[in-house]
Order: C-alpha cells, then structure tokens, then sequence
C-alpha cells in the first residue's frame, strides 16, 4: 500500500487530496479521511527521502508534518462550516427530516444544552465518533446555534483530531516501521478512540435527562 502511494506521499498532491477528503466527509462519513491522513503520516515516518539533484543528493521529508496537520485541521473546520451553513438554512424540509431521526434530534438537543452552557466538549468529542462530526454540524445549523459559539469548538475538535490522527501515523511509523504494521496499528487505534467517543456521546443522553427535561431552552 505505501509503495503504491509512495508518488502521491512525496508530491504536494498529498496535502490537496488530504484536505479534500477531510472537507467532504462531513457529507460522505464513507470516505476514509483519518486513514488517508494517517498513511502519509506513516510515510513521513520514513524521515527522509533520497532526492537526485544535479549537485549531488539531497535529503528531505515527505510529507511535511506540520502542512499535513495544518490541512486536516482548517479542512476539518472548513467542512463543519458548510454542514452548518446550509443546515441553518434547511427550511422546514431539513427540520422534518431531523424530527424523522431520534439520533439527529437527540444530538441536537445535548448540543444545544452544552453550548447554552458555554460548553462545547460534545463538540470535540464528536469529531472522534463515526458520523458524528456530521450529526453535530447539521444539528448545530438545524438548531440555529449561534456561530460564535460552535465555531471555536469545532475549531479546537479540528486541530485534535488532526493532530491525533498525525501523532498515530508517525510515531506508530517510528515504532513499528513506516509499512503495513504501523499503519494498520495506527488505524486499529483511531477506530478504537471514535469507539470510545461514541460511546461518551451517547451517555450524555440518559444521564442528563431529567434535568435536561426542566432546563430553558437556549436562545
């Protein structure tokens, strides 16, 4: 596998693919952002690669970490601000279509409670559980939540996934080989973490309900 992306790993392809797919999949949870991010995370893991110049050889890594985070995490933002912006202006089909899923109304309503309170942690969390990046943004939007307070947590909720998702590639390239080991390890570790962000994200939902029930209703 990382011999078959190793073109795409050393050229600045790597960086436009990865934040394509990071923004899309807040609309397509199917497509495979963090293991994408995490691959050339493993590449970079490799440290160097040999570069034949003119002069001589030259060393340099590929892909660089810091743009490869700095991609995911505006890419991750920039997703949950379109998912926003059109729930927010769904109309009455898309807030039928939320009454229709116990989940989407569920999640709308803790958000709501959580942002009323000047927390946002659901946010962050979230980013981690499968789909649940997209429950949050649409739920937000549907809600109409005010962007100053969803912004800044999906902003915080980007930058530690990314960085997360980095961390796990590399360092799991660095201490199991930049191959099928390390990756695979690197990826067993991110579903079991959006395992464990599921399951906090659901708690809240029998754990606050009865004082949910009595609670004012945000603005």
């Amino acid at each position: 596998m990382l011999e078959s992306v190793g073109a795409l790993t050393g050229s600045p392809w790597i960086y436009a693919v990865v934040a394509l797919s990071v923004l899309l999949d807040v609309f397509l949870p199917v497509l495979p952002s963090g293991v994408l991010v995490i691959t050339a995370a493993t590449a970079a893991a490799a440290s160097t690669t040999t570069v034949t110049a003119a002069a001589g050889e030259a060393t340099r890594q590929v892909p660089s970490l810091l743009v490869l985070t700095l991609c995911a995490a505006t890419a991750s933002v920039l997703g949950d601000l379109v998912a926003y912006r059109l729930a927010w202006r769904g109309g009455d089909r898309l807030d039928r279509a939320i009454a229709r899923s116990r989940r989407l109304t569920s999640a709308q309503e803790r958000l709501g409670a959580a942002l009323s309170r000047g927390g946002g942690v659901l946010v962050v969390i979230a980013r981690f559980a499968p789909a649940g990046r997209s429950v949050v943004s649409l739920g937000a939007g549907a809600a109409h939540r005010k962007v100053k307070e969803f912004l800044p947590w999906s902003a915080v909720a980007g930058v530690a996934w990314a960085v997360y998702s980095v961390g796990l590639g590399y360092f799991g390239g660095q201490w199991l080989g930049a191959g099928w080991t390390g990756t695979a390890v690197s990826v067993l570790a991110l579903f079991l973490a959006g395992a464990l962000a599921a399951v906090v994200v659901r708690r809240p939902a029998h754990a606050s309900a009865a004082p949910a029930a009595g609670a004012p209703a945000g603005p």
